[in-house]
């Protein structure tokens, strides 16, 4: 095979799959894979004076006023000195491009310092120092706690017992909590070893690179074995390695190609809808420019003709009557080229400059306890802030706190939380008057949880059953980690906020989770310390909606601890408590009420002989290399049945203050607002509830989780013809979209009540496909509010971009973390929270304030007031200049 034929070749198997072979840098280079050098700048020295030209004579006025330089310089029909235009054009050009210039070094500096950070890459047996940009596909490189994941790696060994490492992914998707990655025994068993990692020659055969950050296929050959890889064994870039002294990964994407980078969107130039209408007008004007100036000419003409050649007398010239005409309409172009000055695009950006400090100086968008101003970051989109149809906003950190509170329970049919006035017995609403539970009697209680019940504290002294099992339950069954700095002072990293609210409340209750080992897991007991054997974790995924640990108490007992959604839980109970479900539900409709998110909690004593039998099986389905989550997951339904019902837990994701009351006001202003957020369903739709954006009077809320093109599009139907059953569009919409004749905007459809529409990241994948898309828009249209959840930080720049496109509409996007990046990017306008999640949304924004309730005066004051200044300065404005220019004329 000829050269340009193998390249051919092996371009098409990339495409298939990705071929990674450890340590062999030649091998891997002939595939020309990706370098590990990000750039997001612009320009360069070379292309920015052209490049930046090009975008500022998009602007028709600019381009007019050279075209009007060049007739200038022509003599014969010159009638102002080219130097009356050439000045404010060039300060015009020149400040614009000085703006660009220097956001764009600003982009250059950061992409230099990521570039060039150091990390340690094992060449030749050795350890060297390298700068990031220089790391290669199939390098291993070591990284050291609390450092940056430096491209996409493959998982080999770790300083953690069993080979786990802790990576936190806020600049991914947005959450703070860690999560838990896990090494293959065959290359953990490496550990540190120089010379066993050099020896390393596994070849990792996986997927291509994608923008799927929940989802990883590929397997290791390693020793003439075959090894199985999915997302447990990746470490992404843009992760921080955190709890972790070191690890090591094999490179399997870089730079451009790693997931963080395929999921980040392009830098667009943002124009204003006033911009857009500037330029038509602009037009308008041109012709109406010509029209006068053709009158003047064809007149000059006509003066030529009768009166001209008693004009040579003073002025002798050439007697060419249609020549004289034609020079005559070029020179009353530049004439009466005051009906479009320059200056009104200078006194635009006064103007908008203006607009830009009166938000910046708004003491009603300051926040005072993080010390946050408003901050106008562009000054040209003010006056589209007047115009916001649709807003897309993230949830966790933007709408919420992004802070759990343990609220409210059920133990064994009885409910704990409420504050009863004793005289009257009904509920009290909590204020600052009523007195929290006194946890002095627990010196390892954590001063800043508070609870007002203090029934429930006493039946933890009483040493009731139920109660003390309810807060074992929850203090062993988990994944969190316990880091104590000094004695007593102990600091939980949970995977999940909500995780991390049970095991402080049982924390606080007299059940203190210590520490853990890959086999024990140590809680304190109302003083006691006991260690409990763990010896098997059943994970929870989106699929089970459950968690469940097995352990052996220090007595020998056997028991499997569970906690999950209360549909998954209830199939699993013994018939026995059927009576105290019936009450835990009631319970549970009332915390769901509240907006509180809920689980039940059950347990299980297991016998040792069915143990022993169940745990052999385990293990084999554990390393088994196909159909393994098929084997695992028959294996937990069987040990996870004929539990016993202990309660349940309801938790509180705290909405940052005025939440509810601003998604108010902007739907009054007809205003949508979609929420796309990375969070599971159930916790999307309890915020939704929260916040009023879904309410108990809605005719019906429509959940789309599907997992098939065609179970998507059925349930999209469904869901049309239950809001417009005598619509007669859906019979004919497909076949519009196979003959190509796609309609250029989305008409609004009348609807009768009031819907809201739930739909999974999964189902999204599909109905963001082309043909479907427009099936999506026009459902979700219709309904009142959307909620995307488990979407990924692409997708949510696909939906902002499906709106763009065909509703014709200007959108805002909303975010605080890195994952609402390329949404804020998309969208007309982008505004950024510097929240908990880093300063990530903010760089990329153009506009920034620390709470989702400052977006109310945002768009309803200043937006509206910086519109109509903007219409009112133009209309004077195209006012005295046709004045002007008409007498003139």
């Amino acid at each position: 095979m000829s050269f340009f034929g193998l390249d051919c070749a092996r371009k098409k198997e990339r495409e298939v799959e990705r071929k990674i072979r450890a340590n062999d840098r030649e091998y891997n280079s002939s595939f020309k894979y990706a370098t590990n050098s990000i750039k997001t700048s612009k320009y360069n020295p070379f292309t920015f004076l052209p490049l930046n030209l090009f975008e500022q004579f998009q602007r028709i006025a600019n381009a007019y006023f050279l075209f009007l330089l060049i007739l200038q310089v022509i003599p014969a029909i010159s009638s102002l000195s080219w130097f009356t235009t050439v000045v404010p054009l060039v300060l015009v050009l020149s400040v614009t491009a000085a703006k660009d210039a220097i956001d764009d070094i600003n982009r250059h500096r950061s992409d230099r310092q990521v570039n060039n950070r150091k990390v340690n890459v094992l060449i030749s047996g050795k350890l060297i120092s390298e700068k990031w940009m220089n790391v290669q596909v199939g390098d291993i490189i070591k990284l050291e706690n609390n450092q940056f994941v430096t491209a996409d790696l493959f998982l080999l060994s770790s300083s953690e017992p069993l080979n786990l490492v802790y990576i936190e992914t806020a600049e991914l998707d947005g959450e703070t909590n860690l999560k838990v990655k896990q090494a293959l025994t065959v290359t953990g068993d490496m550990r540190d070893s120089l010379e066993a990692l050099a020896a390393f020659n596994g070849e990792v055969c996986c997927e291509p690179p994608n923008n799927r950050l929940d989802r990883f296929t590929g397997t290791l050959t390693f020793d003439s074995q075959k090894y199985s890889l999915d997302n447990e064994r990746v470490l992404l870039r843009g992760c921080t390695l955190r709890n972790t002294d070191w690890c090591f990964g094999l490179v399997l994407f870089a730079g451009p190609e790693t997931k963080l980078m395929q999921n980040c969107g392009k830098s667009t130039f943002k124009r204003t809808s006033i911009d857009r209408l500037m330029n038509v007008l602009v037009l308008f004007i041109f012709g109406l420019l010509a029209l006068m100036c053709i009158i003047l000419a064809v007149g000059n003409g006509i003066w030529e003709n009768h009166a001209g050649s008693k004009f040579n007398a003073f002025l002798p010239r050439e007697e060419n009557t249609v020549f004289s005409a034609f020079l005559t309409f070029w020179s009353y172009i530049i004439i009466l080229n005051t009906v479009v000055p320059i200056s009104l695009y200078v006194s635009m950006e006064v103007i908008r400059l203006g607009n830009s400090y009166y938000i910046n100086w708004d003491r009603t968008m300051y926040h005072a306890r993080t010390d946050t101003p408003a901050e106008a970051r562009t000054t040209t989109l003010n006056e589209e802030l007047g115009q916001i149809k649709y807003i897309f906003s993230d949830k966790t950190g933007t709408l919420t706190q992004n802070i759990m509170t343990f609220n409210k329970c059920s133990i064994n049919g009885k409910s704990y939380g409420d504050v009863i006035d004793h005289y009257s017995g009904q509920s009290l609403e909590i204020t600052e008057e009523i007195t929290p539970v006194d946890f002095s009697f627990n010196r390892l209680a954590d001063p800043k949880f508070l609870f007002y019940d203090h029934s429930l504290v006493e039946g933890v002294k009483l040493e009731l059953p139920d109660v003390h099992a309810f807060f074992r339950l929850l203090a062993l069954c988990h994944t969190v980690m316990a880091e104590e700095k000094r004695e007593g002072d102990l600091v939980y990293q949970a995977q999940s906020p909500d995780e991390g609210a049970l095991v402080t409340a049982a924390r606080n209750f007299g059940f203190v989770f210590r520490s853990r080992s890959p086999e024990t897991v140590t809680i304190e007991e109302m003083g006691i310390q006991r260690s409990y054997e763990m010896l098997a974790i059943l994970d929870f995924n989106n699929v089970r909606k459950r968690m469940s640990v097995i352990v052996r108490n220090p007595e020998g007992k056997l028991s499997l601890y569970c906690k999950g959604a209360d549909t998954i839980i209830y199939e699993r109970l013994h018939p026995s408590c059927s009576e105290v479900m019936k009450v835990t539900t009631e319970h549970l409709n009332e915390f769901a009420g509240e907006g509180l998110r809920t689980l039940v909690l059950a347990y299980k004593d297991l016998d040792e002989e069915y143990f022993s039998e169940w745990k052999q099986r385990h293990h084999e389905s554990n390393v088994a290399l196909e159909y393994r989550e098929e084997k695992l997951e028959k294996l937990y339904e069987e040990i996870e049945k004929d539990m016993m019902l202990i309660g349940a837990t309801a938790i509180e994701d705290k909405l940052q203050d005025g939440v509810a009351q601003t998604i108010e006001q902007l739907a009054k202003a007809e205003i949508k607002i979609w929420v796309l957020t990375g969070d599971k369903q159930e916790t999307a739709e309890n915020i939704g509830y929260s916040c009023n954006l879904l309410r108990e009077e809605m005719n019906d809320v429509f959940i789309v989780a599907a997992n098939s093109p065609e179970e998507v599009r059925q349930e999209l139907r469904d869901a049309r013809l239950k809001m417009c059953p005598d619509t007669e569009q859906d019979k004919f919409l497909i076949p519009e979209i196979i003959l190509g004749n796609i309609p250029k905007v989305v008409q609004d459809e009348n609807v009768n009540g009031e819907y809201g529409l739930v739909i999974n990241g999964h189902s999204l994948a599909f109905a963001l496909e082309s043909n479907m898309e427009l099936e999506f828009l026009r459902t979700a249209c219709m309904c009142k509010t959307v909620i995307c959840c488990r979407v990924t930080p692409l997708q949510k720049a696909q939906v902002v971009e499906l709106v763009k496109k065909y509703k014709k509409a200007v959108t805002l996007a909303i975010g605080d973390g890195a994952n609402d990046v390329s949404m804020i990017k998309a969208a007309h306008i982008g505004v950024g929270i510097s929240g908990q999640e880093g300063m990530q949304a903010v760089l990329s924004s153009d506009f920034s304030f620390a709470q989702f309730r400052f977006l109310q005066h945002l768009l309803l004051v200043h937006g509206r007031w910086s519109y109509l200044r903007m219409c009112k300065f133009l209309r004077y404005f195209f006012y005295k200049n046709f004045t002007f220019t008409f007498v003139h004329f």
